[in-house]
């Protein structure tokens, strides 16, 4: 069973800087493209990132490119989401996808950037 578990979430100011994880099992975590995606409360979801098979790469979306970094430790089965100048429309449950299927999201971790 794929299990994927995202954390490391919580409330942090504008300008601040937050770090995710997600942890998987179930699969074979260094034979997927692995993704972050974010549902803001209230609205669908949006793609944020994804990353190779062996981490040499990552894409963003326009939104957060600059500001996120997506890396992977494929010996601890663990995908990394750091967020760096925080706004207030990164307010979002926060989930990891195996490649680019939403429907395989786990657990979210919440984000909010309020003052």
């Amino acid at each position: 069973e794929v299990q994927l578990q995202a954390s490391g979430g919580g409330l942090v100011q504008p300008g601040g800087s937050l770090r995710l994880s997600c942890a998987a099992s179930g699969f074979t975590f260094n034979n997927y493209t692995m993704s972050w995606f974010r549902q803001p409360p209230g609205e669908g979801p949006e793609w944020v990132s994804s990353i190779g098979r062996g981490g040499g790469s990552a894409i963003y979306a326009d939104s957060v490119k600059g500001r996120f970094t997506t890396s992977r430790d494929n010996a601890e089965n663990t995908l990394y989401l750091q967020m760096n100048s925080l706004k207030p429309e990164d307010t979002a449950v926060y989930y990891c996808t195996k490649q680019s299927d939403f429907r395989s999201r786990g657990q979210g971790t919440l984000v909010t950037v309020s003052s």
